[in-house]
């Protein structure tokens, strides 16, 4: 599996912590279905932006993304997302990427435009657009490019861009420049994986034109097919519009994980099927936090820990059927929670079913009271347990009206009091 991964100039916003999500659980869930599965997710360390920000912060180009992979690695690190099994930069393939732009000039599929760039001829591919069923009139007349004199076709895109003054660059029988974006793929994945591979997945806002234009580039040079399946992952939305950076209208998951548990997060965005679209709210993320909370209340009082899964047992053959149904998260995690209300009903075996369960959706692996009682933004556990000995002293006292107040004043922390006899303990909300 070969997934498109992260362009490193700025922070991971929710968009992207769900491509990476998605596809974690594709991995996981074919591992664990026994499937021998070889994760190949790319990095992109050169290209237009990359270059204007580290221009725009007067730093070198590598030293803007070595810092970038590295908060891109700790947020995806938090996000339960597990390392792929190679993780190749742009910028360690660049001899792959000149052989098959090479391979492409061959076969009369690239050319040398009188800018000095090499192009891919569009038109002299006869499969172009079958990915995303475009046509080649439907994208002329669409066309919102600024028009390029040195382009035999506006359609054509750039394999190989010539150096400009201040830019990375590097040999090749051109001329020194750097490659362009779509090529990077092409030569990764052939060199990782050979071709043809299983399954190449990515956002939604990939599929065209990027994975067009890598079907266009990988089966022009090879003759042969590039990939099996296809998968792309739906967008998150705000207020009905794409999240990304373009539209300024992103979330960082830095800046949302201040005020949300990571996998409250994860769960967020498990419980959506990874084709649809994924709505952004406080409402829904305070949503997604209760529901974890319910599975992990469920196994609070047991002593459950991550066995092997009894797939016979009817919840979990229906959790399998849903994740071998396209990754059917949403059903999936339906039978978590029927898993939940069996232990709360007194089935005690029920406890190890949902966290073995949880475990292959990436959920559920903590200590249940680590997660239940991790204190809220500004809250202390010392203040708690000032708060819970100040209300059982008005109890005692009778002074009823005074621990309801305090009762309601750690509701509005984020804390649940829980009383159990003489005992209180607490949890979040």
């Amino acid at each position: 599996m070969y997934v498109c991964g992260m362009t490193v100039y700025d922070y991971m916003h929710l968009g992207h912590a769900r491509m990476l999500i998605a596809f974690d659980l594709v991995r996981r869930w074919l591992r664990a279905r026994g499937y021998r599965v070889t994760y190949v997710r790319n990095i992109t360390d050169i290209d237009d932006k990359i270059i204007k920000r580290a221009q725009e912060n007067r730093e070198p180009v590598d030293a803007l993304t070595a810092r970038f992979i590295g908060y891109c690695d700790e947020d995806a690190a938090a996000l339960g997302v597990e390392k792929p099994d190679h993780e190749p930069r742009a910028t360690q393939y660049v001899r792959e990427m000149t052989a098959l732009i090479g391979q492409l000039e061959a076969k009369k599929l690239a050319y040398r435009a009188r800018s000095g760039d090499v192009n891919y001829a569009v038109r002299r591919f006869p499969g172009y657009g079958k990915l995303s069923g475009k046509s080649l009139d439907e994208l002329r007349a669409g066309e919102r490019v600024d028009i390029d004199a040195a382009k035999d076709d506006q359609l054509d895109f750039v394999l190989w861009k010539r150096a400009k003054p201040g830019e990375p660059q590097w040999a090749s029988p051109w001329g020194p420049g750097r490659p362009g974006w779509h090529i990077e793929c092409s030569a990764m994945s052939a060199k990782l994986l050979g071709e043809p591979f299983d399954i190449h997945g990515g956002g939604q806002d990939l599929q065209f034109p990027h994975h067009e234009n890598e079907i266009a580039q990988s089966e022009g040079a090879s003759g042969g097919r590039f990939v099996n399946y296809w998968m792309h992952n739906g967008f998150v939305r705000v207020d009905e519009e794409k999240m990304s950076k373009s539209l300024g209208n992103f979330f960082t998951v830095r800046d949302i994980l201040k005020r949300y548990d990571p996998e409250v997060v994860r769960y967020f965005i498990v419980r959506a099927h990874y084709r649809s679209p994924l709505n952004y709210s406080d409402n829904n993320l305070d949503d997604a936090k209760q529901a974890l909370n319910r599975l992990y209340t469920a196994l609070k009082d047991s002593s459950a820990e991550s066995s092997t899964i009894d797939w016979d047992e009817r919840h979990a053959a229906r959790f399998k059927d849903a994740m071998d149904d396209d990754f059917g998260t949403p059903e999936a995690v339906a039978e978590l929670h029927q898993l939940a209300n069996a232990v709360f009903q007194g089935d005690r075996k029920a406890a190890g079913q949902l966290k073995a369960l949880g475990g292959v959706l990436g959920l559920l692996s903590r200590e249940p009271k680590t997660f239940l009682q991790a204190t809220p933004a500004g809250v202390s556990e010392q203040w708690i347990a000032q708060r819970i000995a100040a209300r059982q002293a008005a109890r005692m006292n009778k002074d009823f009206p005074e621990a309801d107040r305090i009762r309601e004043e750690l509701l509005d922390r984020g804390i649940v009091l829980e009383d159990k006899g003489a005992a209180t303990t607490w949890r979040k909300v």
